[in-house]
């Protein structure tokens, strides 16, 4: 598990890029925000937060599987994930700022992040 990094992962990448040709500017991994936000609009008050499918348990998809070995561990691993991240958007909620979560498996159909990011955030 050291080898997972929580910086500068490929679909954080994606995401960033495409952020950036639609014409958006941002600032990354803004640490005075709860939950060190992945990616931050200051100038819309948003956050996108970028989360891996496994790690973040993203419902009805095939990357958020189970491992057979150690089952105990992971379920209460991956509860805590969930619960942190459920916690730091309400923190977030309440200091005003919207949050937006992209998951890993939308990262490999940009068209369809575009659009979906065109409806969450106001039109440059």
């Amino acid at each position: 598990m050291s080898r997972i990094r929580g910086k500068d992962t490929a679909p954080e990448v994606a995401v960033r890029s495409l952020l950036h040709r639609m014409g958006y500017r941002f600032r990354l991994h803004v640490r005075n925000l709860p939950g060190t936000p992945d990616i931050v609009l200051p100038k819309y008050k948003t956050v996108v937060f970028v989360h891996g499918c496994y790690w973040h348990r993203h419902r009805g998809c095939q990357f958020a599987y189970t491992p057979k070995s150690r089952i105990d561990f992971w379920e209460r691993k991956f509860a805590e994930n969930v619960r942190r991240d459920r916690t730091v958007r309400r923190q977030l909620r309440r200091l005003g700022w919207r949050s937006i979560v992209v998951w890993e498996c939308q990262t490999r159909a940009p068209e369809k992040l575009t659009r979906r990011i065109h409806r969450l955030l106001p039109v440059r």
